[in-house]
């Protein structure tokens, strides 16, 4: 043992003999002037050094974007692509240099521990310090530089994207309007290129199919049997869910207006859906499988589309007007001017989609410009004849209500609107504005169209959230059946429904819209990540999608927090046997606990900073200070009555001399309406501290009671049985607790019985109390059972005779003077001494 000790005592020696030799070299070294280069090296590994490496690369990134847009100053999808990326390069900019604070604000701060260096005559301070200090102080230096950097950066980005916007905005406007000269030799010119179109687009066209049909034979019809069997699922599900809104049941003769609307709108959408799904598709699959060629696939992608535009505008007009079927229309209009309508309707979405096909095939075949000029200008010649042929038609339905009878003309104003956009798009064209003329007629087609579906949507689905509306639909009825969900659910999963419908008609109809007037895909795009992400009001920047998040984390909190709850009282403190006082006390403190926890979490989770709030609480503490104990008293006690809820509106309440039904509940007094219609405001505080009755807590199960009295002559079990007989037959008594009848006591000059029954809502107890002693009294009559009044015994000597009489008398005198008595309650007592002075 003494030889281990040795040997250890010895091996501690020379472990402190060698950690004091480094710690002297390491003190030798660091005594040593260290070479000026190396203290002032350049600080390449800081984050203001990674961050001024990146905005290098941003500067490179700009300059490259501003070549771009001087490149394609007139090619409107490439300038798209442009603003896209400089979208990307000034949030990474603002990125940048928000990373950066978080560094800035610890260097500020370790300045202010450090102290400003010592002056001349104060003793030197260390020269670790000081060097901390010089190091702190570049590195802040270099922050500011990269700061600044950044915001000039961002600054230069945003006058490029502006300048893309102006240059877009330009683009659009000289296409519309660019005037171009009308005149006989522009349509020969325009004919002849015809012509010569036709016979190069049949010879393409052929020489395709023949290729198709040799080498693309398998590809072609796997494309077909793909497209076709997404069209088919989409529109199979859209079945189910959605049969009985995708077609109308002839056997009904008068549908109701929700019924119309929800028809019209879901079998236009659903349908065109399918529709566009299979097209879409198609085009896909078969650009996939190279069967097209390049300048076959802008032919095929525009037919399709003109298929597609002319179905949609058939399936609104189908809906819309039902030409066949006048009890299905939304509008009140006679079966010839429906027909009319749909025909001009459709006439206008074929002359429009032919016009984009055929000038996509002048594209594809580098036919020359003024075959497309003259194409537009027959298209928009048709249209504006089309519009002021139907502004002289007489569509309205007759004042008899026939549909079949002749119509009435178009309402005064609707027909000067027809005329007048008619006749502007025939002299807007004539005139050599030929493209702004086309885009008119484009948007009153489509646009009108997308913006009808949109209005039908919606028209529905206020008719579907309306109350009780929702409850005859099919739908309701299977959800009714299926979930064994009652009225009130219904009317509420109604609401939604509405709601998801509002949903659908905008989400659907608004970027339609935007595309259709010259939005594209990425400006879709920027404008949803912009509305999600970073919405500015003022000075305070918002993320729905942070709110969103914020929302689920907090539910998501909640709910493991009831979780927990329950848990712990089911499992750790009911099998433990502890108090149920304590068992309810730490489920309260637990559930608070959750609540607050849960709030920060989504409160930080949507981006609100929490250091805002310090000052409404330093704000409330000085206000407290001051006197505001009351205030802040019934405030606290009004989050506690919102949270827990003892009471809530509509229930019936008594609470010290105030009883009546509780109207409102705010975080400072509550509102109870008295019986007699008074409002009483009760502070919030009081009904805390204070003992409150609720009939109506948990339900609004109560029990009522009726006294009833018969004579001694009665039987009791008989009186019991009438009486248990009346009350099976009110509708509002409940079963379950069964009414029952207490024979209570032996009378002075009765027998005393009580009927006890429950109603399933309090507030029903008035009217059923005063229905059911009415049928008492009658059934009482009947059955020769009395109610016997309170009688007393008087013994009257015959020497006080004379006084009684004279006392009957005055009585009696008094009586006939009298004028606001009931005569019956006046000449009770008088018989009934006159009765008692005759027997004596």
């Amino acid at each position: 043992m003494r030889l281990r000790y040795i040997l250890l005592r010895t091996i501690f020696l020379v472990t402190l003999a060698l950690a004091g030799a480094r710690f002297e070299s390491a003190a030798a070294f660091a005594q040593e002037p260290q070479p000026q280069a190396r203290a002032e090296a350049p600080l390449v590994d800081t984050p203001s050094a990674l961050a001024a490496k990146e905005i290098e690369k941003a500067k490179v990134q700009l300059g490259s974007l501003q070549d771009s847009v001087k490149e394609n100053a007139d090619n409107d999808d490439a300038l798209v692509g442009l603003a896209t990326k400089a979208d990307e390069l000034s949030r990474a900019v603002i990125t940048i240099s928000v990373n950066l604070r978080p560094r800035f604000d610890q260097i500020k701060n370790r300045l202010t521990e450090i102290g400003e260096p010592p002056k001349d005559g104060q003793p030197p301070e260390a020269q670790i310090v000081t060097d901390e200090r010089n190091a702190l102080a570049a590195e802040r230096a270099q922050i500011n530089a990269v700061t600044g950097d950044a915001e000039n950066l961002s600054i230069a980005v945003t006058k490029l994207m502006n300048e893309i916007i102006a240059m877009r905005r330009q683009l659009f406007a000289d296409t519309l309007f660019r005037r171009t000269e009308i005149s006989i030799s522009v349509l020969d010119d325009a004919a002849s290129a015809f012509v010569h179109e036709i016979s190069e687009f049949s010879q393409a066209l052929a020489s395709w199919a023949s290729f198709v049909w040799k080498f693309k034979r398998f590809p072609l019809f796997a494309a077909i049997f793909l497209s076709l069997a997404s069209a088919l699922i989409l529109l199979s599900g859209s079945y189910r869910l959605f049969g009985s809104y995708l077609r109308r049941d002839e056997a009904v003769e008068n549908p109701s207006y929700i019924g119309r609307l929800s028809i019209a709108f879901w079998s236009t959408l659903i349908r065109t859906l399918a529709l566009a799904v299979l097209l879409v598709t198609s085009f896909f699959f078969l650009n996939s499988f190279n069967v097209l060629r390049p300048d076959i696939a802008p032919v095929i992608g525009a037919l399709f589309g003109t298929i597609g535009l002319v179905y949609f505008v058939g399936r609104f007009v189908n809906a819309i007007f039902a030409p066949s079927e006048p009890h299905w229309r939304l509008v009140k209009l006679s079966n010839l001017g429906a027909r009319s309508i749909g025909y001009c309707l459709s006439a206008m979405a074929v002359v429009n989609g032919l016009d984009y096909l055929f000038g996509t095939v002048s594209e594809a075949m580098g036919s020359p410009l003024v075959l497309t000029v003259v194409r537009s200008l027959i298209a928009a010649l048709i249209i504006g004849i089309i519009l002021i042929a139907v502004s002289f038609s007489k569509p309205m339905l007759a004042r008899s209500g026939d549909p079949d009878a002749p119509g009435r003309h178009w309402p005064r104003g609707m027909a000067i609107i027809l005329r007048v956009v008619g006749a502007a798009l025939i002299v807007t064209a004539l005139a050599g504005y030929v493209g702004l003329a086309r885009f008119v007629a484009t948007q009153l087609i489509i646009t009108g169209a997308v913006v009808a579906t949109m209005y039908v949507g919606l028209l529905s689905g206020k008719a579907i959230s309306r109350q009780e509306s929702f409850g005859d639909t099919f739908f309701a009825r299977f959800l009714a059946r299926r979930f064994n969900l009652g009225p009130v659910a219904i009317d509420q999963v109604g609401l939604l429904v509405g709601l998801a419908m509002y949903a659908v008609a905008l989400l659907v109809g608004i970027p339609l819209i935007l595309l259709l007037w010259g939005f594209h895909v990425q400006d879709l795009q920027l404008i949803a990540f912009r509305l999600f992400t970073e919405v500015k009001l003022g000075g305070i920047s918002i993320s729905l999608l942070g709110i969103c998040t914020g929302i689920l984390l907090f539910a998501g909190v909640y709910l493991l927090t009831r979780w927990l709850q329950r848990w712990l009282d089911g499992n750790v403190m009911a099998r433990s046997h502890v108090d149920l006082g304590v068992r309810n006390s730490v489920k309260t403190g637990i559930g608070y606990l959750g609540v607050g926890i849960a709030a920060i979490i989504g409160v930080s989770a949507a981006g609100i900073d929490l250091s805002s709030f310090a000052l409404v609480a330093s704000a409330l503490s000085v206000g407290i200070g001051f006197g505001l104990q009351n205030i802040v008293s019934n405030f606290v006690s009004g989050l506690i009555l919102l949270v827990e809820r003892p009471f809530k509106v509509g229930d019936h309440v008594v609470s010290g001399t105030a009883e009546g039904i509780v109207k409102r509940i705010s975080v400072r007094a509550t509102e109870i309406e008295t019986f007699r219609k008074q409002a009483i405001i009760v502070p919030n505080s009081e009904l805390i501290n204070g003992l409150v009755g609720n009939w109506t807590h948990r339900n609004k199960i109560g029990r009522s009671e009726i006294p009833v009295s018969v004579s001694y002559d009665a039987d009791p079990q008989q009186v019991m049985d009438i009486l248990l007989e009346l009350t099976a037959k009110i509708p509002l008594v409940m079963r379950n607790p069964e009414p029952h009848v207490e024979f209570l006591r032996f009378g002075p000059y009765s027998l005393d019985f009580e009927l006890r029954f429950f109603l399933a809502d309090m507030g029903d107890g008035l009217t059923v109390r005063n229905n059911l002693r009415i049928e008492i009294l009658k059934r009482f009559k009947a059955e020769g059972i009395e109610i016997p009044l309170p009688q007393s015994d008087l013994t009257i000597h015959r020497e006080a005779a004379p006084v009684l009489a004279s006392a009957v008398k005055q009585h009696a005198d008094a009586h006939e003077n009298s004028k606001d008595r009931p005569v019956e309650e006046e000449e009770r007592p008088v018989r009934q001494l006159r009765g008692r002075a005759a027997e004596s």
